[in-house]
């Protein structure tokens, strides 16, 4: 199936330059477009591919209009991502599976549950007693929904996931575990998209939060009485301990994790590995993680970091003793 160059600028905007009845037949990369398919550039470092893609036709900006216009067909709109993004929901629309609607027969539902008739429950999905399922949300398959919790309109929820499965709550006694019964929920607003095998655990008291147009990626935990803020995301096996409260339009590289009880700002980046173990108040870039480096070099430098507090003392008492004899100024 395909798609004319013209209509995908009717439905979506954006400048054609080229023949609007060019037939699209996919979507592909700039390296590895073909003359029927159609591509996008958005990367500045990518730009060295543009000359000698042969895509048929290639979303750019309007810095690129040109240099674009040179190679051969292009749309031209103020920001190729996102039009790219429309354009791959639009694509599906008209030559993707859509979701089934209504429940699947291998699915359970338990008795006091309730799934919105616009909602889609895929193959061996659990939706637990007093759970509820939003408008036109997307349990895909072997999804489980825990007792009481409630998921908004519109999200998807991909394979494995587990939403409202227990917190870790263990109180030590005597050299053993008890464990903490967790008697709250999972609360999940609209437009949430959460990622393969992905958990969020309910709350121990409180409910655990995820507010509107949160993503998250395969393979995050989030814990117990968690709340994260609007559109906030989050990269894969990205781990949030229990009772940390995230801001809104946050995110989070992969692996990045965030202890427990830690508040964070809106509009708070973390980078990729990071490891956040204190409250971040102000919005930012942040990054903590020692660089990779040859094995031999990370050792040594490892070793290094151990003494810093030792040489800064060492400093200190250096100065005191030039500062006495006049060297330096304190």
């Amino acid at each position: 199936m395909t798609l004319q160059a013209g209509a995908i600028v009717e439905a979506l905007g954006g400048e054609l330059f080229g023949d609007p009845d060019r037939l699209i037949a996919r979507l592909a990369p700039l390296e590895r477009a073909q003359p029927d398919e159609l591509s996008f550039l958005a990367d500045p470092k990518l730009i060295p591919l543009l000359a000698d893609t042969q895509a048929g036709c290639v979303i750019v900006g309007p810095s690129l209009f040109e240099a674009a216009r040179r190679r051969g067909d292009c749309i031209v709109t103020a920001d190729p991502h996102l039009y790219f993004a429309r354009l791959s929901r639009l694509w599906k629309q008209r030559h993707g599976d859509t979701a089934r609607v209504g429940i699947h027969p291998s699915a359970v539902v338990e008795e006091g549950a309730s799934v919105d008739p616009s909602a889609s429950v895929g193959a061996l999905c659990f939706v637990g007693r007093g759970a509820r399922i939003g408008a036109d949300t997307v349990l895909k398959a072997r999804v489980t929904v825990g007792d009481g919790c409630v998921i908004g309109a519109r999200c998807v929820i991909q394979s494995g996931a587990v939403i409202g499965g227990d917190g870790f709550g263990f109180a030590p006694h005597d050299g053993t575990w008890e464990k903490i019964e967790q008697l709250g929920a999972v609360r999940i607003g609209d437009d949430v998209e959460i990622g393969a095998n992905t958990c969020i655990d309910r709350g121990a008291l409180d409910d655990t939060v995820i507010e509107d147009g949160v993503k998250l990626d395969n393979l995050i935990q989030i814990g117990h009485n968690c709340h994260i803020g609007k559109h906030t995301a989050m990269a894969g096996c990205v781990g949030v301990a229990g009772s940390a409260h995230i801001g809104a339009h946050c995110t989070v590289g992969g692996a990045g994790m965030i202890l427990g009880h830690l508040t964070i700002a809106d509009h708070v980046h973390i980078s990729a590995a990071s490891i956040v173990t204190r409250s971040i108040f102000k919005p930012g870039h942040y990054t903590g993680f020692f660089p990779i480096d040859d094995n031999r070099a990370w050792e040594k430098n490892a070793a290094a970091l151990k003494r810093i507090h030792t040489l800064r003392e060492r400093l200190g008492q250096l100065e005191k003793r030039l500062a006495k004899s006049g060297l330096i100024v304190p």
